[in-house]
């Protein structure tokens, strides 16, 4: 039998799962290029570029977390930008106070505000679509405040905030400051996406998007409805506050004007831009908000946001579902070129 008599006797389910297995290899192969590509920025690219790359990855985080509490839960939060200064702010204090050594602030980080986010969690369950928004939109008008608290002025700095050692290269490492962080972002951007990603795929997942689409179907199928969602804000706000205490790490400053609401609803345009409900689209959406609004300034200095609105404008005419379903679309339309033409 030829090969292609082979391939036409194939029933409908083992065509599907080769044609599963060819996808699943080509997008194994797609994030090796990226990561292989990902390794090579500290090389070719000047300081400046590497640390807004770097930007790029902790941003990226950030809007990971916020897309499986927005996207696949359905909470919509004004907020996160509040977890994201309180993680930068956590890690500031353990190196400026303390003296500990940077990495062993992220892993205090990511247990504070998964408690944080968990606890703020459980109050937000009676409240739903923009009521939840409204809660979430006074903490982030709050922790600026609370920074520059005056009793809690000589832990956070007040007005001033902390300045913060930078971050030393190991013995032996033949890399600059720069490189260094880099790298050090980009091994946690890998270990906060694969374990986004597998909790997305698993059941923990499966309840969680569940009670997005069918709430009352969810609870008659035994899930625990309130453990769910607080636990969703909880695992959010960890990514906030990790990529928080990387941006502190990067900045090797905070002051509460940084962490501002303005900071949020950049976050919630993240993951708009990048793709609703996936886990690629916080690369992109970190992309967007880490680069269009420096190249808004230099368009024009005058008008930068109304530049900055424009291309939001455009980028939403034109890929409404975000980057992520404009490429599934072309992948559709190539796949059904391909298919005609067979």
């Amino acid at each position: 039998m030829t090969m292609t008599g082979y391939t036409e006797s194939l029933t409908p389910a083992a065509a599907a799962r080769r044609n599963f297995g060819k996808g699943r290899v080509a997008r194994i192969g797609c994030v090796l290029a990226v990561v292989a590509l990902a390794c090579l920025v500290p090389f070719i690219g000047t300081s400046y570029q590497t640390l807004q790359m770097t930007f790029v990855l902790i941003y990226a985080i950030a809007l990971l977390g916020l897309n499986i509490l927005v996207g696949y839960n359905g909470q919509l939060s004004l907020g996160h930008g509040a977890f994201f200064g309180l993680g930068a702010y956590i890690a500031a204090i353990m190196m400026h106070h303390f003296g500990l050594p940077y990495w062993s602030t992220i892993p205090v980080v990511a247990v504070l505000c998964l408690i944080g986010g968990f606890l703020f969690g459980l109050p937000a369950l009676r409240l739903e679509g923009h009521y939840l928004a409204l809660a979430t939109f006074s903490l982030a008008l709050a922790m600026p405040q609370i920074l520059k608290y005056p009793a809690f002025a000589q832990w956070t700095g007040g007005f001033m905030g902390l300045v913060i050692s930078p971050v030393p290269v190991p013995a032996g490492v033949p890399l600059s400051s720069d490189q260094w962080l880099y790298f050090f972002c980009l091994a946690l951007t890998l270990v906060m996406f694969l374990i986004g990603w597998n909790l997305m795929r698993g059941r923990t997942g499966q309840a969680i998007i569940a009670i997005r689409d069918q709430p009352t179907a969810a609870v008659s199928m035994g899930i625990n409805l309130a453990y769910y969602k607080s636990m969703t804000f909880g695992v959010s706000a960890m990514y906030a506050g990790v990529a928080g205490a990387l941006s502190a790490l990067t900045a090797q400053f905070v002051s509460p004007d940084s962490f501002d609401f303005f900071l949020s609803i950049s976050l919630l345009v993240g993951i708009v831009v990048g793709g609703i409900a996936t886990v690629s689209g916080a690369i992109f959406g970190a992309v967007f908000i880490q680069f269009i609004p420096n190249i808004a300034e230099h368009i024009s200095k005058s008008a930068s946001w109304a530049v900055y609105g424009v291309a939001l404008i455009g980028f939403m005419y034109l890929m409404p579902q975000g980057v992520v379903g404009l490429i599934r679309r072309l992948r559709g339309v190539i796949s059904g070129a391909k298919r005609s033409a067979a």
